[in-house]
Order: structure tokens, then sequence, then C-alpha cells
């Protein structure tokens, strides 16, 4: 027999009382001061509340034997200098209210109390209209009169000396100088209207320059891809607007480390809005590839909640279904244009949704579609359950070599003009396809076709397989989500936050085709399931869909089903590999990616189609050397 545990020895009674000031720091230090970048997080969002225009920031060792941030903003007057050092001291708010409604990025007011009490801490501030500057020593209190102009220095060395035990756990002065660097730069990208520069060991390390645009700031803080492989969001939903850029799925990263969301100005990771982001990227994204974007969302104060982590890097806010389904349509949105027309743009350039040109005529010619044959539509015969849709082109059938709508595709033959047209009308029409005209197919898989920059390669599977799935998602939009009742319902053991949510959203569940029911106190039934996934597990389905309710969009979980449904329809209802396309075919193909939302990849995430320029073809083959 093994021996029973010792007892546990007996503490000695210790009686309550007051902790002391100094040690009380030190405790709300280690909430606030993580290391060295922390501090120069704290430090900028006060230069910024200052109103500064420019912020020096100048490090030592990685922060650890230095941090100093200078501002220009107004300064603070010399009988406040001494009050600024006291736990929970701030001119930011005053009563409940002002904190309900906070708009500065910084309003704890301990701070600086918090970096004194672990380093050595030194002020040099000259108020606005003030005769002279007055240094502060955070150790001795001493205030003395210095040269300086208007603004504020404040200067931070040896991190932790008070505590030596916390700075064994930074790490090298290289790995400790790259998380200050990155502290601010999110800070220049929230406010690129404001000059910042960091400083190591006497070197510049960054500088961002003021700047009139957000988009130059993007560029210059990370990188001119960023904006140029980036589209322009800018979305209002209810309450909440969304701005700023988010990445073509072609610059997703194998690493989150190109992800920013602000909130009112302010830095945050929020998980409703990290899962907002990736639900508006399932459909272009392929695999586990993190998105690249940089977002802004606007929110009146009162409806977000700052005061949640001390170091105010996450929020809660009071309707985060709203904000979700904000986001997640906002980079929807965005995403939606097919890119085609950038294609024939100059670099960088930003193109909207693909619009031909109309004639002079106004008259309209209908776009035939892929004729399929009875194998290739699959047993679902996707074109008798839902009817095709002609896209409206302002091409005319002669100009593109097309047959006449409801006639058999033609002979295979270049496109030839219109009786009479000139060579030069035919090259306007040309040119407003940004996907060219078809020349050729290569191996019975891809697409080759000419346009003004050199040779596009298609994927005419994966292209097709993206105009039938958003052919079936726009039949399916605006329509009621039909039900289909179970003949035997289906009962599973719930946990108390399931049953409370299915009888706090009993109204909105038949909205997505579902009923659920209470069984009994411990139990609910599953009683009828949306049409399109009858197929499907019930009790899976009403456990997923339960736990969005309980955190998201109500119906973002049946979406992703239907969807993930339309997609497998539209793979077997895309034209196949090895089918022989004639020019028309292939030029009616070009045409519908051009109109067709999202066409830039396939339902999987995997790119539709290439741009090989001239210059690359020239590479090539070593022309001009």
């Amino acid at each position: 027999m093994s021996a029973l545990p010792s007892p546990i020895p007996s503490l000695d009674r210790r009686p309550i009382r007051e902790l002391p000031d100094e040690l009380i720091s030190q405790i709300a230090a280690g909430e606030v001061v993580e290391r060295p970048a922390s501090v120069v997080r704290e430090l900028l969002d006060n230069a910024l509340d200052a109103g500064a225009r420019q912020v020096t920031v100048r490090l030592a060792s990685g922060g650890v034997r230095l941090i100093s941030v200078e501002d220009d903003g107004q300064g603070i007057p010399r009988e406040e200098l001494t009050v600024a050092l006291r736990r929970h001291a701030t001119s930011k708010i005053a009563s409940l209210n002002d904190l309900e409604t906070v708009g500065t990025m910084g309003f704890r007011g301990e701070a600086l109390a918090a970096i004194n009490a672990i380093a050595e801490l030194s002020i040099l501030s000259r108020f606005a209209g003030a005769d002279g500057a007055f240094a502060l020593d955070g150790r001795t209190g001493e205030l003395r009169p210095v040269a300086r102009g208007v603004g504020t220095t404040v200067e931070v060395r040896e991190l932790f000396f008070a505590t030596p035990a916390r700075r064994k756990f930074l790490k090298t002065d290289a790995t400790e100088l790259a998380h200050c660097i990155e502290a601010v730069r999110r800070h220049a990208l929230a406010r690129p209207e404001v000059g910042f520069s960091v400083w190591h060991d006497g070197k510049l390390m960054e500088q961002w320059r003021a700047a009139d645009q957000r988009d130059q700031r993007l560029a210059d803080a990370l990188s001119d891809d960023f904006v140029a492989q980036s589209v322009a969001v800018d979305h209002v939903g209810g309450p909440v607007r969304v701005l700023g850029r988010a990445g073509i799925p072609d610059a997703a990263r194998s690493r989150g480390d190109q992800q920013f969301f602000y909130v009112n100005g302010r830095f945050v990771r929020d998980k409703v809005l990290s899962h907002a982001v990736r639900s508006a990227y399932e459909d272009v994204l392929h695999g586990q590839r993190q998105p690249v974007y940089a977002l802004y969302l606007d929110i009146d104060p009162s409806r977000v909640d700052v005061n949640v982590h001390p170091t105010k890097i996450e929020v809660r806010f009071r309707d985060g279904r709203e904000v979700h389904q904000a986001v997640r349509h906002a980079i929807e949105n965005a995403l939606a244009a097919p890119r085609a027309g950038d294609a024939v743009a100059p670099a960088g350039a930003q193109q909207p949704f693909f619009k031909p040109n109309v004639p002079a005529s106004g008259a309209t010619w209908a776009q035939p579609a892929i004729h399929f044959t009875a194998r290739e539509r699959g047993a679902g015969d996707f074109e008798a359950m839902w009817p095709r849709r002609t896209v409206e082109t302002t091409h005319p059938p002669a100009a593109s070599g097309w047959p006449v709508p409801g006639t058999a595709p033609s002979s295979p033959r270049p496109p030839v003009g219109l009786p009479g047209d000139s060579a030069e009308a035919m090259a306007t029409n040309e040119e407003a396809w940004p996907l060219g005209r078809a020349l050729a197919q290569l191996q019975g898989i891809y697409i080759l076709a000419e346009n003004s920059q050199g040779l596009i390669v298609v994927d005419m599977h994966a292209a097709h397989e993206r105009i039938v799935y958003e052919r079936l998602k726009t039949q399916l939009d605006g329509t009621a989500i039909t039900s289909q009742p179970l003949l035997i319902p289906a009962t599973f053991a719930a946990t108390p936050q399931e049953v409370a949510t299915a009888e706090a959203c009993a109204a909105v569940l038949p909205t997505l085709g579902l009923e659920i029911t209470p069984f009994s106190p411990r139990t609910l039934a599953v009683r009828a399931v949306p049409g399109t996934l009858a197929d499907g597990d019930p009790v899976e389905l009403a456990r997923s869909v339960l736990a969005e309710l309980a955190q998201h969009d109500a119906s973002t979980v049946v979406h992703r089903a239907q969807n993930e449904l339309l997609s497998t329809m539209a793979c077997h209802g895309a034209v196949r590999a090895n089918r022989k396309l004639t020019i028309d075919e292939m030029n009616a193909l070009l045409r519908q990616m051009e109109a067709t939302e999202r066409s830039d990849q396939c339902n999987h995430g995997r790119p539709t189609w290439r741009q090989l320029s001239i210059r690359e073809l020239d590479a090539l083959f070593m022309r001009g050397r």
C-alpha cells in the first residue's frame, strides 16, 4: 500500500491589512507593464492624447536601459507634474459618464505611477503658454527648471530594477526592440497625421512622416505591396462604420502578422472581430492561410466598453452581433468585385466592379452560357434546378464571335467585327475586355487569352465553378429558407447555455429554417431543419447554430453550411477538364468571369487566372539583353 499523502501544513494566521502604496503600484505594474513595449505603448497613448503632431521614441538596449518618448503636445503645467505620478490621477475622466464614453487613448491614470514603481522615471514638460519648462524626478520628487520647447519628454531608465525577477523573463535586446517598434507601428497606422521616429542606441530604426491620407501611411508603415494587393473597405451598417483596406486572397500569409484592427482609433484584439473577418474570407481563402488587413471601426463610444483589460487591448461591445455583421458584410462587399479589371490597369490602381462600355445605340445582347452535355450536368441537372441567367453584355455577338443566343455553338473562328466596323472600333471593343480574347485551349485544362498587357492563363474548371456557385447563391439570395420537418424529432442532451439560447431565440430560429424546442429541462428536440440541409446531421447543425447564436450573427452557421452544399453542387456542375471548348465558348467564359463576383478565386480559394506580362515573357526568352 502506498503511503497516504502528508497533511497540508498549517499556515500561520496573518491579520487582514492594507497593502503599502509601493507594493500596490508594483502589483499594478505587473498588470500594465509586461515588457519595454508596454511602456512605449502607454507613453505613446499619453503623447497622442496631448495633441502631439510629432513623436520621437529613443531606446537603449531594446528599451531595458532607456525608453524616452518626446512629443510636441500641449505639455503639463508645473503644478500638475507631481500629481501626474500619483495612482489613478488623470485629466481624461472625472465621472462615470466620462468612463462610459471615453474617447481618449488613455484614461486609467495608473500607467505613470506603475512605471515609476519599477523603474527610474523623469518627466520634462513645458505647458503651452508657460514661461519655461520643468523636470520632475520620479524617485525624489525634485522639481527643477530646464530648457525645453512646448511638449513633454518622459524618460524611463533601468526597467524592472526594483523587481529583478521580472527582468529575467525579458528576451534578447533584438527581440524587445522588435516589440517596441511594432508598438509604435500600431499607433502610426491609427494616426497618419502624426509623424513618428524610432531611434535605438543612437541609430534611426524607423521613421514615418506625417501623411495626408491613410493609404500613404499604410504604404510607409507596412509596404507598397500591402496597398497594391488590397481593396478599399468603406461600409456603414447601422451605428457601425468600417473603413480601411482588406488584402486580396492572393496576398494571404502563413502567419497573421499583418492583421490590424482599430476601434475608435485604438488597436484591439477581439474574438468577435476576428471571427467576422475570417467568415468574410471563407469563400475565397485557401486552407489555413491568414488574410492581411488594416481595418478601422468607428462606433459610438457608449456602445463599446474599453475598460475591460489593464492594457486596453481588449474591448466589449454592447451588441456584438451588429458589429460582427457590419464587419463581415464590409469585407465581403469589398472582396466581391472581380479584379479582372486590374489586368489592364496600372500597378496599384484600384478598379471598380467591371462594367462594360455601353454602345452608342444603347442596345444589349444576351451572353450565351457554355452548353453542357448530359454527363457534365450530372444527376442533379443544375440547369433544370436553377434556370440559367443570361448576363447582359454590351458587346454584339458578331464582335466577339459568339453565336446568337438559343443557337448551337458555332465552329471556332476568330472574332470579327460587324459589317462596316473599322479596325479602330474593333480594338476599342477588345480593350473593354480585361481578360482579353481567347486564343487557344491548353491540354483541355487551361484557356490562353491575350489582352493589352500580355498573356492571360485561365483554369477553366475553377473559373466556371465560381461562376456556377455565385449563380446558385444569387438564386437563393433573399428567399426564405424553407423548413423540412423531421419524421422523428432528433433529441440530444443540451447544456444549460444551449437550452437558454434556444428559448431566448425561439423567434429567430424559424427564419433560419430550424425548429428547436425544449423536450425536457436538459434535452432539446430538433423538429425541422433547412430543406437544403435535410441530409445532414440535425443535432450537429442545431448545436452549431445555438453556439453561433450565443456569440455571433444568427445566420452565419446556416449560411456556411448552405454555401458548402452549393459549392459541392457547383463543382459537379462546372465544365470538366479535357472538355474541348470552342473559341466562342472560351470567350463566353471570360466575359462571365469579368461580370461575376469573386471570380478571381474558385470555391476553394485557389486562383482562377494569372497574368503574364510582356515584360515577364521577354525575360523568359532574354529579349533585349
